[in-house]
């Protein structure tokens, strides 16, 4: 049985430059084929426009509001927003709120560095 709790997890930053905790994921855990991480993004900070080669997100917007763009569509996000991000899909998250953007990310296959590219 696997359970981690978020106050276990070490943060990091993405290629895009968002800060991650992978609660889940082959590194962590018995999942192999997706990962589950929550995101923070910073007030007055966005992700760097990215996509992924391989793996479909789904972001599910736990605290905060923001603006998000996908495929050159731009949206206002806010708490209990979920976002499907298919695999070529270029997307940027902004925080245009007082409060840090809080998310759940889960991908499928499950995050890589290397499935990610840059576009900006």
């Amino acid at each position: 049985m696997n359970i981690v709790a978020i106050e276990n997890t070490i943060p990091f930053t993405t290629k895009d430059e968002s800060e991650i905790r992978e609660l889940l994921a082959h590194r962590n855990s018995a999942i192999k084929n997706q990962s589950l991480a929550e995101a923070r993004v910073a007030v007055g900070s966005s992700t760097q426009e990215h996509y992924h080669v391989l793996s479909e997100e789904i972001y599910f917007i736990t605290q905060g509001v923001g603006r998000i763009r996908i495929d050159g569509e731009t949206r206002e996000v806010k708490q209990g927003d979920a976002i499907a991000i298919p695999p070529g899909a270029r997307h940027k998250l902004w925080n245009t709120g007082d409060a840090v953007l809080t998310l759940l990310c889960c991908c499928a296959p499950a995050y890589e560095h290397a499935d990610t590219v840059l576009t900006e």
